[in-house]
């Protein structure tokens, strides 16, 4: 494992989303995240392990145990807004994509490295597995409130969906802490 370089990013904690167990991937506005090791407290990614879908059915069959490295989605403001200016909204309402944590502040946050670290104040780190690709979920959730809207989702999220992360240290994260950037100190692969 490579060691982790303390980067000059910083991402604001803008916004706070839990997503409850059920059907919907819509999320509910929250001051403060409790992480334990298996992510939020009753979320719908919560668990140290998952069913595997199919987003890694060329490793798994459906349905298999695996680790769970999506317990939280985290997005970038800047991106979001992006995504709603292409879309042709003002604002996209971070609860209609299941955000668990919304960060304003570290540039083409999307596509920060596997593995890179995000750590609060009080030390509570999560890991990055990868880059969260857009799904149809989203898209459902805007329709519903915004008609018109929700097949524009996918299109215009690709590149700027976020990442997909795990609790690797629990701790408590609120609204206005600043999350400082590790990244992995190893090379881009070059086979």
């Amino acid at each position: 494992m490579p060691v982790l370089r303390e980067t000059e990013f910083t991402g604001e904690v803008v916004w706070l989303g839990h997503v409850p167990v059920g059907g919907s991937i819509r999320a509910q506005a929250v001051d403060v995240l409790d992480l334990g090791f298996a992510g939020g407290k009753g979320e719908r990614h919560e668990g140290e392990n998952r069913a595997s879908c199919v987003r890694v059915k060329n490793l798994y069959p459906e349905g298999t145990e695996i680790r769970n490295v999506r317990q939280l989605s985290v997005l970038s403001a800047e991106e979001m807004g992006a995504t709603a200016k292409e879309m042709g909204m003002d604002r996209l309402d971070p609860a209609f994509l299941g955000v668990s944590i919304l960060l304003r502040g570290i540039p083409d946050f999307t596509h920060i490295p596997p593995s890179s670290r995000l750590q609060a104040p009080d030390g509570a780190t999560i890991t990055v597995d990868m880059e969260n690709r857009p799904c149809v979920l989203p898209g459902r959730e805007i329709e519903a409130d915004q008609p018109g809207y929700g097949a524009a989702f996918k299109p215009a999220a690709q590149g700027r969906r976020g990442v997909t992360a795990w609790v690797e240290r629990p701790g408590q994260l609120r609204l206005g802490d600043r999350m400082t950037l590790f990244v992995p100190d190893q090379r881009a692969w070059a086979p």
